[in-house]
């Protein structure tokens, strides 16, 4: 009886938890030390309570209220592989969701690059293979015309074509069905592209077994920090912020890594971002020579990478970055310079969106500005909700705006113009779904006061781009 009554309770606690996240008013947590050790205490019977549990713990991990709270959050994340084996087979399928994987002692499968899953073999040579189940073998019809001398005969006369049994045929050695393909891959006498290309025509998902290890989303952590910001007070809410005032504030201390920091960094951002079923170019092809850290305050590590030579983009500069909260990586930031104009990719992971996302943000566009010197920030309509519902549920055009960004799409405008109306008329009004997603019809930029207003109003990358094609001899476009 009394462990269906803890069984029962289990759901209001998370429910308590969860709310925690939101109160950081002076005292609001002093019970959540408690709450922790009595959750510690719980056997989660599926998995949805297990995940609940599991980013409340990453959240407060990232924002403690004090020592003991981080140092709860720290010890039971690292249960987790315990927790999980707990679980029945079936029950493991959420693990999988792209805003859940990563956690110990689970496992996904995913289709990545060539470079990374090249990558993956070499780091996780016993964890990653390939996913027969998941992976359609017909597809590997070009890649077996190279593996094996007799899979061409085959191919021109036979309708139903044994592909995996071929793989089979072709393999040899012990070592995994991942390792072998790319061995034989880096053979080819082709180039890199062309490596790429035909691996990435056979659609292989790739079999990750995460295990207990420092790379899991429960574990993963910056090993540098040895002192941690503690809120006890209120977070700093995006009301508070001027993105203005920020830019303008003095200059962050800037540190370049050594080659061997540098690759460090590489790998725990290739690590960080796989596990979530992402690749970033500057973390694939980041350049171990050219990374800089950085600390934004409270708490807060960026670490910033551009590209090699071989690896920059035509027209615009290059640059990526992760930052940390606490040690824990938070999310990730793409930015793409032309001129004094910047496009900003902000990626906050999900579990950590109840925290000071104004003020970082701000934070990160002084410090792009203090490297780069630009005065225009511009957001594509993707990060603001076009053809993505995330943005449209969580307002992220509002976010935007509420900073100073104002869109550049005249339509847009005007609609903006309305539907501020209708909230300085009525504070409680809120913009509908499809009115947001009309709103995110076009970019937005934030114009320092050096900045010319209008400037790039009527710009986009890739119109100049297409008018930049090379030209034949007799003027014609190639």
């Amino acid at each position: 009886m009394a462990k269906n009554a803890v069984i029962r309770d289990t759901p209001a606690q998370l429910d308590r938890l969860e709310a925690a996240k939101r109160q950081f008013e002076p005292g609001a947590q002093a019970h959540t030390a408690e709450l922790l050790a009595t959750l510690a205490r719980q056997n989660f019977p599926d998995a949805q309570s297990l995940i609940r549990f599991h980013e409340a713990l990453l959240f407060f991990r990232a924002y403690p209220a004090n020592e003991e709270i981080r140092r709860l959050a720290v010890n039971l994340l690292a249960s987790f592989q315990d927790r999980i084996a707990r679980l029945s087979p079936e029950n493991l399928e959420p693990f999988e969701e792209p805003d859940i994987s990563g956690i110990s002692g689970t496992a996904f499968s995913a289709i990545f690059t060539y470079d990374i899953a090249r990558w993956l073999a070499a780091r996780h040579p016993t964890r990653v293979n390939i996913d027969w189940d998941s992976t359609d073998p017909s597809l590997l019809g070009p890649l077996l015309r190279r593996l094996h001398p007799f899979f061409a005969e085959d191919l021109l006369v036979e309708a139903n074509i044994p592909h995996l049994e071929w793989f089979r045929a072709a393999k040899q050695g012990r070592a995994t069905d991942l390792q072998w393909l790319i061995s034989r891959i880096e053979q080819f006498p082709i180039t890199p592209e062309e490596r790429a290309e035909l691996y990435a025509a056979a659609k292989i998902a790739v079999r990750w077994n995460l295990g207990h290890g420092p790379m899991t989303r429960s574990n993963l952590h910056l090993s540098s920090v040895r002192k941690f910001f503690y809120h006890d007070t209120t977070l700093l809410k995006r009301a508070a912020i001027s993105l203005s005032s920020e830019l303008e504030s003095p200059k962050l201390p800037i540190r370049k890594l050594n080659r061997a920091q540098g690759q460090q960094f590489l790998d725990l951002a290739r690590e960080t971002s796989a596990m979530r079923y992402r690749e970033l170019h500057g973390f694939t092809y980041g350049d171990p020579t050219h990374v800089i850290h950085t600390e934004l305050g409270r708490g807060v590590e960026v670490f910033v990478a551009g590209v090699p030579k071989e690896h920059r983009l035509p027209l615009r500069t290059y640059h990526s970055g992760m930052y940390f909260k606490n040690a824990v990586p938070i999310g990730y930031i793409e930015c793409l310079t032309l001129n004094d104009r910047m496009e900003v990719g902000f990626n906050l992971y999900y579990t950590f969106r109840e925290g000071e996302t104004a003020w970082l943000y701000a934070r990160l566009l002084h410090l792009f500005r203090q490297l780069l010197g630009v005065n225009y920030f511009a957001v594509d309509p993707y990060q603001i909700g076009l053809h993505n519902d995330e943005a449209i549920d969580s307002g992220a055009f509002w976010f935007y705006r509420k900073l100073g960004f104002r869109p550049t799409n005249p339509k847009v405008a005007h609609l903006l113009q309305s539907e501020e109306k209708k909230l300085k008329a009525d504070p409680t009004h809120r913009t509908r779904p499809s009115t947001l997603r009309r709103l995110a019809e076009g970019w937005m930029i934030y114009e320092t006061p050096e900045a010319k207003p209008g400037k790039y109003d009527n710009f986009e990358i890739r119109r100049l781009a297409m008018r930049s094609l090379p030209m034949h001899p007799r003027g014609a476009r190639s």
